[in-house]
């Protein structure tokens, strides 16, 4: 006898003990031994079921005993056991996926069979688990014929509670669901189909949903409430996917949903918030859903967001949105789970707050955020109005003496922070929030900071976020208790609270108060720092940021102290990429102050230079992040720090370029040593004594990140280096030009990422400008150059878009000879599936270049125009956009100029230049390069306006030939821009 057998014999003598704890434990091991063939059954049919799959192995599954599997597992679905029943629906629906339905046709008529039959409920759970499965992942040639099969058998279910329990019922409505999501996106191209389908069901379903939510949410019934959860999904299907259809059955729904919606919130408040009865919080049934009252809440809140924000539906609020608003509100209430959680963990409390993690009072503040969005001054209102009440009710329940009064009046201003940049846009509300939130505060203020700890740090977050209309001595008293707050013995939560409200409260200050206090200022911060860990670090970073950017001049007083500290806790973090980023950035805000660049830079350097001088010897990521430290040293920095970092960093980092191979270490060494030559130009040359050695090793530098055998990832960021070069070092570069180009394109040839190419064709765009007025011989280098990749970034849009201009002008013959992708040439009607794709790949016309050149710089003037469109209309209706004429597209550049006469020509054309100019956000490479070259300072919209303009009246037959490829809306930005050039 094995050990197995007699494993097996001492469980089955164990099950019959009379001790219960024995025989209990006994059972359990039995049951989970009988799920080990199930879970090997599945392993086995993925690694040899289908030999195209993933992960296949050899023998392939006979026919013969796939078929004999296929019959002996539908045989087991009527097992009592539900663990056991949900492992062998995995497997059904697993070989559901290679064999039904062509190979395995009786799969669906039987389930179907099996959920009619009433007398075997279990067989019955198995069926469902089954469809559920294969329902979630069928395409959109199954989901129309087993719908109209398949709906009337689950409406049976569901609408029969007397024979169905409440399991079985939710599983009926997730199968109810999944088939309703994918007509959803089958709507798109099948609407006249798929809403023929629905329309004769989907009244009785509203009937039924309408039944189910009438009655009150009961407490402690998570059958209930996975029941409710599913509907609820089910009905944000519905009105997503066929509104039209649904808006005629909705008004049986509006009532049973408030009378659940209003219900819930007792049970809530019992449950979550008082923690006086069960929320069944982090339990899970036997198929692994959650079953918690949390998730159903939160999918109540997830529909009412559907609702709100559909100006078909949020309608049927409008005339409920203040009690709407105030039962929302009810629901931000800390939970008692939270409140003890965040009690004991102000790491998990700052995360929470911070990440807007999966919860009640998240999903309710973005329900009121798309109230005001959609109800405009009249969800302001209502929001106000229930403040108000709310603040009322939390100050009877305080004269009360109820222990709880502190969780409302959070709650409450939770709100109102969540709607904070709202309601400050309304100018209107702005001095009703003032005079109320400085009510609040300075009643509640006098509370115990050890009995209300959240209340505390909502009250100094509330400050901050409402600064803007609460009396400036309001404000500064709370920017003073917030200072001495993080020197004293107070909760975390408070200390937390008052971080929040420095790092917003500090840059708008007056400086008397931080000159006052600034000593005690950066010591409780850099205490709190010592003890900090993750999150609260990153937050405790943040708000010292401020403060060495608020402190102006004082920050040299303390530089001594804190820069040392920040040092240190860069250098052990410097592994973990936000806690380093917020540590430079503490550091650049140091360096930026007055008088600290110079004792900074003399601190760091002894420390860097032994670093980047013995790289393979250090910690993973040092290297890395040391570079990263001196190139934000260099940044703006005076010329003499910036000769004083070359001296100790030069040779070591460009050792570094040509003989890493880690990717990260040459990236941030190629940014550093552009930092390095925008900052000392000409005079860099000149540092080491030998001019020509340092213009060796940079040309040594280009050459290794343009080798075009070197990985794409290493070469990442040479484009900012080289055009560094060629904008600061011109004459130097100038008799490499030739053996340049030739490089990049071979780099550009071998690239395997888009950014990197997208760097290489703006070196081409500047270089093009360089050759003018001679464009034409610089044509004859670029012939054979594949010009992909996405551009981005103002400056490099500029330098570019301007660079194509030039080259059409050039009318050069050899442009005309060359083809490059054209138009998306349309497939099939029908859903793109993954296996679509890879059979029919996207294909696409050819044209000439100068046709795509002209293409490009039309599009360009759109994107410009659709700016000022989306400045000018910020009201705009969406739902008339997606039922309007289709042709309105084309015709809104005409609509414009219709409603543009009476201004002057160049006035709009200005307006082009200034939206184009504000919606681009640079980076720091994009600022490196375009604070350096003059072509930044071209005024966009001109010079393409000139640029079309010339080319159009140079060669009209030409012109018109192109003109005639573009697409009706850029033919029409052509067209508008040039008849106002002529006005």
């Amino acid at each position: 006898m094995d050990q197995d057998q007699q494993w097996l014999i001492n469980c089955l003598n164990a099950s019959l003990d009379p001790n219960h704890q024995v025989r209990t434990f006994a059972e359990t091991s039995l049951q989970q031994a009988s799920l080990q063939p199930a879970v090997l059954l599945k392993q086995y049919i993925k690694k040899h079921w289908n030999e195209d799959e993933e992960g296949f192995e050899h023998p392939v599954v006979p026919t013969n005993e796939k078929a004999s599997i296929r019959g002996l597992l539908l045989a087991l679905l009527d097992d009592p056991y539900k663990k056991m029943c949900t492992a062998v629906s995995v497997a059904v629906s697993t070989i559901a996926q290679y064999d039904w339905p062509d190979d395995w046709p009786e799969l669906v008529p039987f389930l179907l069979s099996l959920i009619n039959d009433q007398t075997k409920l279990n067989a019955v759970h198995g069926a469902l688990r089954c469809l559920a499965l294969i329902s979630s992942d069928m395409d959109d040639k199954m989901v129309p014929k087993i719908v109209p099969v398949l709906f009337p058998c689950l409406y049976t279910i569901v609408s029969s509670p007397q024979v169905y329990d409440k399991c079985l019922q939710s599983r009926a409505l997730s199968i109810v669901y999944n088939c309703t999501s994918m007509l959803g996106v089958m709507s798109g191209v099948y609407k006249t189909e798929t809403s023929s389908l629905m329309l004769p069901m989907l009244q009785p379903w509203m009937e039924q949903f309408s039944s189910i939510l009438k009655h009150p949410v009961p407490s402690e019934d998570p059958d209930d409430w996975s029941v409710r959860m599913e509907v609820l999904k089910c009905l944000n299907q519905f009105i997503q996917n066929f509104p039209a259809i649904a808006e005629t059955h909705f008004v049986v729904i509006v009532g049973p949903l408030w009378d659940t919606f209003v219900s819930s919130l007792e049970v809530y408040k019992r449950s979550s918030i008082e923690g006086v009865e069960d929320s069944y919080d982090g339990r899970y049934d036997s198929d692994g859903a959650e079953k918690s009252l949390e998730s159903f809440v939160i999918q109540l809140f997830e529909f009412l967001l559907t609702v709100v924000g559909s100006p078909r539906f949020v309608k049927v609020v409008m005339n409920n949105v203040k009690e709407l608003v105030y039962y929302t509100i009810g629901f931000l209430q800390m939970t008692e789970q939270q409140v003890h959680t965040w009690s004991l963990d102000a790491n998990q409390y700052v995360a929470d707050e911070d990440d807007n993690t999966y919860s009640c009072r998240v999903s309710g503040a973005l329900l009121l955020e798309e109230i005001i969005t959609s109800c405009g001054m009249e969800g302001i209102a209502a929001v106000i109005d229930s403040v108000k009440r709310r603040i009322s009710e939390s100050q009877q329940e305080k004269d009360n003496g109820s222990p709880g009064w502190w969780r409302l009046r959070e709650a409450t201003l939770f709100a109102l922070a969540s709607v904070s940049e709202q309601l400050l846009q309304a100018e209107v509300s702005g001095p009703t929030i003032g005079n109320m939130l400085e009510q609040i505060l300075t009643d509640d203020v006098a509370t115990g900071v050890h009995d209300y700890p959240f209340l505390f740090a909502r009250l100094f977050s509330s400050v901050a976020k409402f600064s803007s209309v609460i009396n400036n001595q309001v404000t500064d008293h709370f920017l003073y208790a917030a200072i001495k707050t993080i020197g004293m013995n107070v909760p975390p939560p408070v200390k937390v609270g008052a971080c929040r409200a420095l790092s917003q409260l500090l840059p708008d200050a007056t400086r008397g108060i931080i000159q006052h206090h600034a000593l005690d200022l950066f010591s409780s911060l850099t205490e709190l720092l010592k003890n900090a860990s993750d999150e609260t670090m990153h937050l405790v970073l943040e708000t010292l940021q401020a403060a060495v950017k608020a402190a102006h001049e004082v920050s040299a007083s303390v530089e001594s102290v804190v820069s040392p500290i920040i040092l240190s806790m860069w250098a052990s973090h410097v592994s973990d990429p936000f806690i380093s980023i917020d540590a430079l950035e503490v550091l650049e805000a140091i360096k930026n102050a007055p008088g600290c660049v110079h004792p900074l830079v003399s601190r760091v350097l002894p420390y860097i230079g032994p670093i980047l001088s013995n790289p393979q010897q250090q910690p993973e990521g040092l290297v890395a992040g040391s570079l990263d430290l001196v190139t934000m040293l260099v940044k703006n920095a005076p010329i003499d720090v910036v000769k004083a970092v070359y001296q100790v960093s030069f040779d070591p980092v460009v050792r570094i370029v040509l003989q890493s191979d880690d990717h990260s270490e040459m990236q941030n060494a190629t940014q550093c040593l552009a930092a390095l030559v925008s900052g000392g130009k000409q005079d860099m040359l000149a540092w080491c004594g030998d001019p020509g050695f340092t213009m060796r090793s940079l040309l040594d530098v280009a050459s290794r990140l343009l080798d075009p055998d070197l990985e794409s990832s290493g070469s990442l960021f040479v484009g900012s280096f080289i055009l560094q070069l060629i904008l600061h070092l011109p004459s130097q570069m100038a008799q490499h030009i030739r053996d340049l180009v030739t490089a990049l394109i071979r780099r550009m040839q071998s690239s395997q990422i888009s950014a990197l190419k997208s760097s290489l064709i703006l070196i081409f765009a500047r270089l093009v400008h360089l050759s003018a007025p001679h464009v034409e011989q610089f044509i004859d280098l670029l012939v054979s150059i594949p010009a992909e990749g996405e551009v981005q970034g103002a400056y490099q849009i500029k330098v570019t878009t301007t660079a194509l201009a030039l080259l059409l002008l050039t009318r050069h013959v050899e442009l005309g000879n060359i083809n490059v992708q054209g138009h998306l040439i349309k497939s099939e009607a029908g859903i793109t599936t993954r296996s679509r794709a890879k059979l029919r790949p996207d294909q696409w016309t050819l044209m000439p270049l100068p046709a795509k050149i002209l293409a490009i710089l039309a599009d360009a003037l759109l994107e410009i125009q659709e700016q000022i469109d989306a400045d000018n209309e910020q009201d705009s209706d969406w739902e008339e956009i997606q039922n309007g004429d289709a042709g309105d597209d084309e015709d809104f550049l005409y609509s414009a100029d219709a409603a543009s006469h009476n201004r002057p020509t160049y006035e709009y054309l200005d307006a082009m230049a200034k939206a184009f100019n504000e919606d681009q956000e640079d980076d720091y490479e994009d600022e490196l390069l375009s604070a350096a070259d003059p072509l930044n300072e071209i005024n966009l919209v001109n010079y393409l306006v000139e640029s079309l303009a010339k080319f159009s009246e140079s060669d009209k037959p030409f012109f018109q030939h192109l003109f005639q490829s573009l697409t009706k809306p850029q033919q029409n930005a052509i067209e508008l821009v040039l008849r106002r050039r002529g006005m």
